[in-house]
C-alpha cells in the first residue's frame, strides 16, 4: 500500500428539503385547513478517526464528497426525511485544515473522535407553519437552506512515542529493524527510506512506538533532498533519538546540520527531549570512537550513547534511555494538565 500523508478534498453538506403547500381535504370534514409539512434537514459531513488505517491513500482516488439532500415536506403534516450523512474515515492522528493549508480546524488524535466539517441545511417550513388567526389558508412555504461547501486539507501526523532523526544512511532503518518487527528498506545508498515507518519496541517489559522518517540533509527546509515535510510525523513524539554515523568525516558537523533543520522547521521539534547516539560503532576502532565521543560531547553538551545495530552493542541502553524520557515527558504533561491522570 502506498503511503500518502496529505490530501485535498471537497465536501458539501446536503441541502434542506422544501416545505410543502397542502390543504386537508377529506370527505365529511367541513374545515380542512393547511397541512403542508416541513422539509427535512440535509445530510452532514463528518470526519472520524478509525483504527486500522495508516495512510490517506483513499483520498487520492476520490476527492469529492457530497451529503444527501433532505426530503421535501408532504401533505398530512408529514416532515421530509433527513438526508444521509457522509463520513470521511481517516487514520488516527489526522489533522483537518482549512483551504489555506495552515489553519487547523480539528486534530483527530484518538480512535472514535469525530469532527463536524459541514452541517446540512435546515428544511423549509410548510404552509402549516404560517397559519394564524388572520391567515387561515396560507399558500406559502419556504425552500430548504443550501448546504455548506468547503475545500479542505487532510494532513496525517503519525502518533509515536519516540522518533528517529539523522542524516541519510545514519543507520536509522537498520536500528528500527533490529529493535522491532518493522521491515524498512535498508541499502547502502541515501534516501532508502521514502516515507515514515512505525515499529513497536519492547524493553524491560514495556512497549512503545518508534517512528523512522526519511533522512535530513543541509537545506531540507528549502526543499533539498526529500525536504522536511516528513518531520511532521515526529511532532507528537515525546523524545527524539538522534543517530550520528561514527564513520562520517565530521560527525559533530552532521549533528549540527540536523539540528539546524529542526530549528528551521519549527513545530517545537528543537525543544523536544533528545537522546544522541553514535551509530555503526562496529565499523570503527576504539580510538576513532573515542574521538567521535569527544567531538559530540563538546557540541551537544552531554555524553552521547554508542550503539551498533549489527552486533547489538548498546541497544538495550538506548532503549532504556528512550523509555525513561517517554515516562518523564508523560509525567510533565500530567503535571501541566495536558494528560488526564
Amino acid at each position: 500500500m502506498k503511503f500518502l500523508d496529505q490530501a485535498k478534498v471537497y465536501v458539501r453538506s446536503g441541502d434542506g428539503g422544501n416545505g410543502c403547500v397542502s390543504f386537508r381535504r377529506e370527505k365529511y370534514v367541513e374545515f380542512g385547513g393547511p397541512d403542508g409539512g416541513d422539509g427535512g434537514r440535509g445530510g452532514d459531513v463528518w470526519a472520524e478517526a478509525v483504527d486500522g488505517l495508516n495512510t490517506l491513500i483513499d483520498y487520492r482516488y476520490q476527492q469529492h464528497f457530497k451529503a444527501a439532500k433532505g426530503g421535501n415536506g408532504m401533505g398530512r403534516n408529514r416532515t421530509g426525511g433527513k438526508g444521509a450523512d457522509v463520513v470521511l474515515k481517516v487514520p488516527v492522528g489526522t489533522e483537518i485544515l482549512d483551504e489555506d493549508n495552515e489553519t487547523v480546524l480539528a486534530d483527530l488524535d484518538r480512535v472514535g473522535k469525530r469532527y463536524l466539517i459541514a452541517r446540512g441545511g435546515n428544511g423549509g417550513f410548510g404552509n402549516t407553519h404560517f397559519k394564524s388567526s388572520v391567515n387561515r389558508a396560507p399558500r406559502r412555504a419556504n425552500p430548504g437552506q443550501q448546504g455548506i461547501e468547503h475545500w479542505l486539507w487532510l494532513r496525517l501526523k503519525l502518533i509515536a512515542d519516540a522518533g528517529l532523526i539523522g542524516l541519510p544512511n545514519a543507520g536509522k532503518s537498520t536500528f528500527l529493524a533490529t529493535v522491532s518487527a518493522a521491515r524498512p528498506k535498508v541499502a547502502d545508498y541515501p534516501f532508502t527510506t521514502l516515507h515514515p515507518i512505525l515499529g513497536v519496541v519492547a524493553v524491560d517489559g514495556h512497549e512503545f512506538v518508534l517512528a523512522d522518517i526519511p533522512g535530513l540533509i543541509e537545506g531540507a527546509h528549502a526543499g533539498a533532498g526529500l525536504g522536511d515535510r516528513f518531520l511532521g510525523h515526529v511532532e507528537r513524539c515525546s523524545v527524539l533519538l538522534h543517530l550520528v554515523d561514527a564513520t562520517a568525516a565530521d560527525p559533530a558537523a552532521d549533528y549540527a546540520t540536523v539540528r539546524r533543520e529542526l530549528v528551521a522547521y519549527g513545530g517545537g521539534l528543537a525543544e523536544k527531549a533528545e537522546i544522541v547516539a553514535i551509530s555503526k560503532t562496529d565499523a570503527v576502532d576504539t580510538d576513532r570512537l573515542a574521538e567521535v565521543r569527544t567531538a559530540l560531547a563538546a557540541t551537544t553538551g552531554g555524553a552521547p550513547l554508542a550503539v551498533s545495530s549489527v552486533s547489538g552493542d548498546g541497544i538495550a541502553d538506548v532503549l532504556r534511555a528512550l523509555w525513561r524520557a517517554i515516562g518523564k515527558a508523560a509525567e510533565g504533561a500530567r503535571a501541566t494538565g495536558v494528560l488526564a491522570t
